[in-house]
């Protein structure tokens, strides 16, 4: 049987290598068990909990110094990153509508910059489910990754160690797909590990929003590739508040979207994507 290995989102310090397998698991053999197919066998799916170790390590990402806390400020690169990533997804007709209203700190930390705040509140008119502060939250996270390159680097290293010749899928969700790609696309998987691999799946990936593709030094204009035959199928749910509803085909003639319904409650779910008959296709045709 064909292997997947998952490469999990941000927020995950509190789990474990474990539980994240359960849990993913579970979701794949649901949407699988939806088109009849029968559930992976145990030792299929091998999950890359790299939070684990960014724990370990000096730059300590656990629960007793989550640097990421909503209590923690912004730093002002931070806060730099965050409100350009909002300015390119987000809608000038909200923003229009927002430009001219008293700054409302009500639910927002109110030593954010106003540039920030507005962008926030107008994106909050696209996505009100606090959307504009959980894509704040994430870039925090994302910008780490892309601008801490000795820490990144060892980041890939451990989930290059997921892989094995049999793998034939990989899965990224969130902070994740970058992840994914990033490692893909520089080609740092030993070839007796990656000889297998046939297809990308990114789920909810912001890889959409031009700030993350420039910290991975794709220029405007560049289309994303994978190195030799590698499908990219990217699964995008419209409500989804990381991505600005949007897909990836658009910035690539290889990549193939995928759009599903995650609902209302938490769009972003990586088991809500995870459990999609989307998912569940290219598992079933994959890992024959």
């Amino acid at each position: 049987m064909a292997r997947i290995v998952g490469v999990h989102g941000i927020r995950q310090s509190r789990t474990s290598k474990e539980q994240l397998t359960n849990d993913w698991s579970r979701a794949l053999n649901r949407g699988l068990g939806e088109l009849g197919r029968p559930d992976l066998p145990a030792d299929t799916l091998e999950l890359a909990h790299w939070t684990g170790l960014l724990a370990r390590g000096v730059n300590h990402l656990g629960p007793e110094e989550d640097r990421f806390d909503v209590a923690v400020p912004l730093s002002e690169e931070e806060a730099d990153f965050a409100a350009t990533a909002l300015e390119e997804v987000v809608r000038q007709e909200d923003l229009d509508r927002v430009q001219q209203l008293e700054l409302q700190t009500l639910g927002l930390p109110q030593l954010w910059p106003a540039r920030l705040t507005r962008l926030v509140m107008a994106y909050d008119r696209r996505f009100p489910r606090g959307g504009g502060k959980l894509f704040v939250s994430m870039m925090r996270e994302v910008r780490f990754y892309l601008y801490e390159p000795d820490l990144a680097a060892q980041v890939r290293a451990l989930v290059a160690e997921s892989f094995s010749g049999s793998t034939a899928v990989v899965i990224g969700h969130s902070l994740g797909s970058v992840i994914a790609y990033d490692l893909l696309r520089r080609g740092e998987i030993a070839p007796d590990r990656s000889s297998g691999v046939c297809t990308l799946v990114t789920c909810g990936s912001p890889l959409t929003v031009p700030s993350v593709r420039r910290g991975l030094n794709v220029t405007e204009g560049e289309p994303l590739k994978l190195p030799g035959d590698i499908a990219w199928v990217n699964v995008f749910a419209p409500g989804d508040f990381i991505t600005g509803g949007m897909g990836l085909s658009a910035l690539s003639p290889e990549i193939k979207d995928a759009e599903v319904d995650n609902g209302i409650g938490d769009p972003h779910s990586a088991i809500r994507y995870l459990r999609s008959n989307r998912v569940a296709d290219v598992i079933a045709e994959s890992c024959r």
